[in-house]
């Protein structure tokens, strides 16, 4: 069977030049004559994984010293409970930007612990933008300002990073992260799931500026305590292992092309032309507000809803799927992140060129 073109919101695609490495090497990884899922953590060669991914993640996001970078388990939405619970003591203030879904839910999950204050929100207009710095409320006495960089569902992106004062920043970057340079030296702590731009689904990166490590409150489970597993280089328990090894051979391609300079370059490009088919249609059309449009997920309406169901039917015939919005918006939703090639979103163009006239 021929490989489609994979337009999920995550988990995502994964370069396939990283599978075919992944494929040769499940067996026998580097002549250790076993594949890296059954390797020791503690043994060299995954040591070697290990370190290599840091490494390279390091550079590709020029990490200052001062920072630690952590591969843990649990994906993105058990960083809701370790912000607080590391970050904030009992019933302190901290500040939430509201901008959907994984936003409420990171709210929702601090409100257990914290006296949270959303200091912006764009649910008045079905999240269909993101505020302005100055629209943020912000408390000069939170423990820190937390919001999301990029947001799956509404298609909207932050395209500044907002200024916290003395604040820690603290950043949601699941589905965003490596798809542009940051300055990590302006947050506190990035956390980001994989299933986006890292690979396997389960696992969450976490950078975070030494000095809010070994804060956590004493009643933190101690998997859930930034220090151990600091402490143990990520090692504290077996780690993804797997999950790691894929995002290490990620992470290199991306050095290999260019570092993330060309990455944001190309994103560019691949949002550009997927907008600019959308925008100069009358049978398409986007919610989401110019200014705050994302370059990694793109959701788009039909002139006729109704058409919804014949549109993926047909391109999935194409080799075209994921493409069904979410219901929150509806219509459709092309989530083009890192992986997915200019042709992919070429060939969706052109896909949606014809069906527009087809039933316009």
């Amino acid at each position: 069977m021929a490989r489609v073109f994979n337009f999920s919101a995550g988990p995502a695609a994964l370069p396939v030049e990283v599978l075919e490495q992944v494929r040769e090497e499940m067996l026998d990884w580097h002549g250790e004559g076993m594949s890296v899922m059954e390797m020791s953590h503690r043994g060299k060669a995954f040591v070697s994984i290990l370190e290599q991914a840091e490494a390279d993640l390091r550079e590709l996001l020029a990490v200052p010293s001062g920072y630690k970078v952590l591969f843990l388990q649990g994906g993105a939405s058990a960083q809701f409970s370790m912000v607080p619970l590391n970050l904030a003591s009992d019933n302190q203030a901290v500040d939430y930007v509201n901008t959907g879904s994984w936003s409420k839910k990171a709210i929702a999950e601090a409100k257990r612990y914290c006296q949270v204050s959303e200091v912006a929100s764009s649910a008045a207009v079905n999240f269909s933008r993101v505020p302005t710095q100055q629209e943020l409320q912000l408390n000069k006495d939170a423990a820190y300002l937390h919001y999301t960089s990029n947001n799956t569902i509404f298609g909207t992106e932050f395209h500044y990073v907002p200024d916290a004062g003395t604040v820690p920043l603290v950043c949601d970057a699941s589905s965003n992260i490596l798809s542009r340079p940051i300055d990590v030296s302006r947050f506190g702590l990035i956390y980001a799931g994989a299933q986006k731009n890292i690979g396997p689904a389960g696992m969450a990166i976490v950078i975070v500026r030494d000095d809010l490590i070994g804060n956590a409150r004493p009643q933190t489970p101690t998997m859930m305590d930034y220090l151990p597993q600091a402490e143990n280089d990520s090692c504290y328990n077996t780690p993804p292992t797997f999950a790691i090894y894929v995002a290490g051979l990620v992470f290199k391609k991306l050095l290999a092309e260019g570092g993330l300079e060309a990455v944001e370059a190309m994103n560019i490009q691949k949002s550009s032309m997927l907008y600019s088919a959308i925008d100069n249609s009358d049978f398409y059309e986007c919610p989401t507000e110019l200014a705050s449009r994302s370059r990694m997920n793109v959701p788009f309406t039909l002139a006729n809803s109704e058409l919804d169901g014949d549109f993926l039917k047909q391109a999935a015939a194409a080799g075209l799927v994921t493409l069904k919005g979410h219901r929150s918006v509806g219509g459709m939703r092309a989530s083009i992140y890192n992986a997915m090639p200019v042709e992919g979103v070429a060939a969706l163009v052109d896909f949606m060129e014809s069906f527009a006239r087809q039933h316009g």
